[in-house]
């Protein structure tokens, strides 16, 4: 019986080695597909790309080259707007008489107006409208680069209290009757207001341990400590003028609290746009550094920004221009709020195009707000403040509407 058993045993286990060998090769088999298809994938990484879609030269512009041509246009149209700017008002002029009084003015030409007309072209309306374009440019400006510090879409170049600082000192000026210091007076009322602010925001947050690490001035204090300051200021100008204002003083005060281009000369332009070009510039060619800040404070020190001297000294070149731009216009609204907004619609949130293009929208938006001041109700002049708060109003709405629908 034992051989018997041990070919029993022998007989039994070759079915369990042919069910060995048929598991082994229905791996191999599986396996198979799975090489093919790692052979397959190979060969397509190998093989060159497919030929480009007929759409693709449909593509749209690189933003490079779309900046470019929004540049040019914006630029073309300022040009024409100063000029045609000038031509509008009272005494009919012709866009070659403009140019042929700049250009005797510069030294390029003979002149050909009589003195009379020429004065009007040169010493009336084409110092106005040079200083609406410096003060609308650098309006938007600074409204971009408040945007971008605080990280707040509502900012704009008054959010440190600089206009009601400004406010105090021209309305202790008008009071007092010494009008020739009222650029000096608005200039020195912002650069306080603006100590005023940057002191507060940054014991507030030594005090809250926000020093240590080396950032006391955090956005959401700033705005704070700037909504502060300004009510405080706002309250010295009313005060100032319910106890000393009487007579004509109560409409020069009006009038510069709601902004007024009126009565602005050559020495206006100079310094609008000295400031633009001293101030504007350095704040447009730091634009890397708002694209950093716009990532928040962690992000651009990863990036290698030291955030808070950068954020002390982009802060104090918009207070210092803000300054400069109100001490010849007074209050002007709205301007550094929506121009920043409408420019992110064409060319995005780059602060490389962003900040130049706003400036050129600044300058040819205020251009045609201050005419539009001098002209709609002739020989009545509105102050400029109120023509741009009855069209930036209802844009900013519209802003706020496509943003929510997009």
């Amino acid at each position: 019986m034992k051989p018997v058993d041990g070919a029993q045993r022998v007989d039994g286990a070759q079915p369990v080695e042919e069910a060995h060998r048929v598991e082994e090769a229905q791996r191999v088999d599986e396996a198979q597909p799975v090489e093919e298809g790692h052979r397959v994938e190979e060969a397509q990484r190998v093989s060159p790309p497919p030929p480009a879609a007929p759409h693709a030269a449909r593509t749209p512009p690189a933003r490079g080259v779309r900046t470019a041509l929004w540049a040019v246009a914006l630029g073309a149209l300022l040009a024409a707007s100063v000029i045609a700017a000038v031509t509008i008002g009272p005494a009919g002029l012709a866009p070659t008489d403009v140019v042929a009084s700049v250009l005797a003015h510069l030294g390029l030409g003979e002149p050909t107006l009589t003195p009379l007309r020429d004065g009007i072209v040169w010493e009336l309306r084409m110092p106005r409208v040079l200083t609406a374009a410096a003060v609308g440019a650098g309006l938007a400006i600074c409204g971009a680069v408040m945007q971008a510090l605080t990280r707040n879409p509502l900012a704009d170049p008054y959010l440190l209290g600089l206009s009601s600082g400004a406010s105090v000192g021209a309305v202790v000026v008008i009071v007092l009757g010494v009008g020739l210091l009222l650029p000096v007076a608005a200039f020195a009322g912002a650069l306080a207001a603006l100590v005023a602010t940057l002191a507060l925001a940054g014991a507030a947050g030594r005090a809250s341990g926000g020093g240590l690490a080396g950032n006391p001035l955090s956005p959401t204090r700033t705005v704070l400590a700037g909504l502060a300051v300004s009510s405080m200021f706002g309250a010295i100008t009313s005060l100032v003028i319910f106890w000393s204002a009487t007579g004509d003083s109560y409409r020069e005060i009006l009038n510069w609290l709601l902004g007024s281009l009126a009565g602005t000369d050559w020495a206006s332009v100079a310094i609008a746009g000295g400031a633009l070009v001293a101030i504007g510039i350095p704040l447009i060619a730091s634009a890397r550094t708002l694209d950093a800040f716009a990532f928040g404070d962690a992000a651009a020190s990863a990036l290698g920004v030291h955030v808070g001297r950068s954020r002390v000294l982009l802060l104090g070149g918009t207070a210092l221009l803000t300054g400069a731009l109100v001490a010849v216009s007074g209050s002007i609204g709205f301007v550094g709020l929506i121009l920043p907004h409408g420019v992110r619609l064409l060319v995005g949130s780059r602060h490389r195009a962003l900040l130049p293009l706003s400036a050129l929208a600044g300058a040819l938006f205020l251009v045609w707000a201050d005419t539009a001041a001098r002209t709609l109700f002739d020989p009545r002049e509105l102050p400029v403040g109120i023509i741009t708060a009855l069209v930036g109003g209802p844009v900013f709405a519209l802003l706020l509407m496509r943003r929510r629908v997009s």
